[in-house]
């Protein structure tokens, strides 16, 4: 029996998603993840690619070539998650501030949320949105350093933090100022901009650059590009044409509650979620880019380390562009009237930047071709791992499909098997992280772009418990947009310099030197 209505079916449908495939999302959270079977990590040597600095300078001028003449090159960049995280600490002691004190914070050494609020409050006038936060209390006609030198924490938490003021808690990451260039602020959409002047520049000398943003904030990301388009056009030299995409709601997933049924709002609406970063697979096919640069909102740096950035991402794009060419010149040589004497250097090519292992392949011509075809028909990114320092997040692995053969994936913790002690110590031995510093060609051999759709391993989804108003849900995320969603493409990792990660998990990390003008 369905466990759907016919009101059920019209909101499904309302907002593009059919009853089968609603159906499939239940039976996706009834019977749990796949777990991937690891074979071993990626290491330098058998996996991961070092560049020689020579080599590196190679790709980065294969790329300023191949951009000379046509290539179309963008950012993409995920920038709908909200900043609460990245203030949790400062939020846990919000009520508590005012009576400890700084005195009372130093007392809690142990306790992370005490420390971090300490750490902040002791630098509050060296983060990039101090001149912002002192307006906003002035604004209440509060002196910002009379307020602090009382130990009034807490409305000063209150003015940052919450609706009373800049309300930076519920903002975007990608809206906050994060580096401070004289008397100017520069927030990360800002600094992705600024990146993609230098690296993401045509040879018609227009940088382009996508977002893909939560609704509630589109406005204020359109508000912030008018304020300083035409400014960084003028210093930069350059056109920017930027963009703007919101997750399709025909990617939200449906919950289960603690009985196992669909959970309910308490009108009785199907509760749907948004579907986590996989979902914006959509936003990425509808690309018109040849060569699509990936980042997250907030791993940026500071001018002072774009130069040495700015190389590796054109290092990465080149050698891209590099495979990326020679696998449609492969592709055509097994489909024209050559086949047999095109099988040798197609083998040769998926051996040694696919990791085939040639002793699993099909022994006749005929259906090697056909392997050969398809492992070249499809598309292509090469990856960025920096060396692992004890982040958490994906890692780079050999992952083993039912055939045997072995296919190079980024894994996250909650794909590995948590029954099984050996793929666990797998997960332990990666010596290299994912710092999401991708460039993609999803562009075919026939000069059309891929239906992304079609790579997509959908049993690798991510589900996690959660809870609604007090009630407990199980919660289904599709395929992460660089793990599952990226599952049948192909991929080539390389070593790149810590200064490819820098990212902004919590307000202190703005404190370090790497985030300092």
């Amino acid at each position: 029996m369905t466990p759907f209505t016919e009101k059920d079916v019209k909101d499904l449908s309302a907002r593009g998603i059919r009853k089968k495939d609603a159906l499939a999302q239940l039976s996706l959270l009834e019977k749990g993840p796949c777990r991937l079977d690891l074979a071993r990590p990626c290491i330098v040597g058998d996996g991961i690619r070092r560049l020689p600095e020579a080599e590196a300078d190679e790709f980065a001028r294969a790329y300023d070539s191949a951009v000379a003449r046509g290539e179309e090159p963008a950012k993409f960049v995920p920038a709908s998650g909200a900043a609460t995280r990245m203030f949790k600490n400062l939020l846990a002691m919000r009520d508590r501030v005012d009576l400890l004190g700084l005195t009372g914070l130093r007392r809690f050494p142990e306790d992370e949320d005490a420390a971090a609020t300490l750490a902040f409050l002791n630098h509050i006038k060296d983060f990039a949105f101090w001149p912002a936060l002192s307006q906003a209390l002035e604004k209440e006609g509060i002196s910002p350093d009379r307020v602090l030198a009382s130990g009034s924490f807490g409305t000063v938490l209150d003015v940052l933090l919450t609706g009373r003021g800049l309300g930076f808690a519920s903002l975007p990451k990608g809206l906050i100022p994060f580096h401070l260039y004289g008397a100017n602020p520069r927030t990360p959409m800002e600094e992705h901009l600024v990146e993609a002047a230098a690296f993401a520049r045509d040879g018609k000398n227009v940088a382009r650059a996508h977002f893909t943003v939560a609704k509630p904030f589109l406005k204020n990301f359109r508000d912030l590009l008018d304020r300083v388009k035409k400014d960084y056009e003028r210093r930069l030299s350059v056109r920017l044409d930027v963009s703007f995409s919101l997750q399709d709601p025909a990617t939200d997933t449906l919950a289960l509650d603690p009985a196992g049924k669909p959970f309910r709002t308490p009108e009785g609406r199907l509760c749907l979620r948004p579907g986590g970063h996989g979902a914006l697979l959509a936003n990425l096919n509808a690309s018109r880019a040849s060569i699509l640069f990936i980042n997250n909102i907030d791993n940026v740096v500071t001018d002072r380390d774009k130069a040495e950035r700015t190389r590796w991402k054109k290092a990465l794009g080149g050698l891209l562009w590099t495979l990326s060419q020679e696998a449609r010149r492969l592709t055509d040589n097994l489909t024209g009237g050559n086949k047999a004497r095109g099988l040798d250097p197609a083998l040769a090519f998926c051996v040694r930047w696919l990791g085939v292992d040639e002793n699993l392949l099909p022994r006749d011509s005929k259906n090697l071709a056909a392997f050969l075809r398809d492992r070249l028909d499809r598309p292509f990114r090469v990856c960025g791992m920096v060396k692992n320092e004890g982040d958490p997040g994906g890692a780079p692995f050999w992952v083993r499909d039912a055939g045997g053969q072995v296919s190079r994936q980024i894994v996250e913790s909650a794909q590995v098997d948590p029954d099984s002690q050996d793929q666990k110590a797998l997960f332990a031995a990666s010596t290299h992280f994912n710092p999401v510093d991708i460039a993609c060609s999803i562009v075919s051999p026939r000069g059309d772009r891929y239906d992304l759709s079609r790579f997509v391993d959908p049993d690798t989804v991510f589900i996690s418990q959660k809870s609604l108003e007090g009630r407990g849900l199980k919660a289904l995320e599709l395929p992460g947009l660089w793990n599952g969603s990226m599952a049948g493409w192909n991929t080539v990792f390389v070593e790149v310099p810590l200064v490819a990660y820098h990212p902004v998990k919590t307000v202190n990390d703005l404190l370090k030197d790497h985030h300092r003008v």
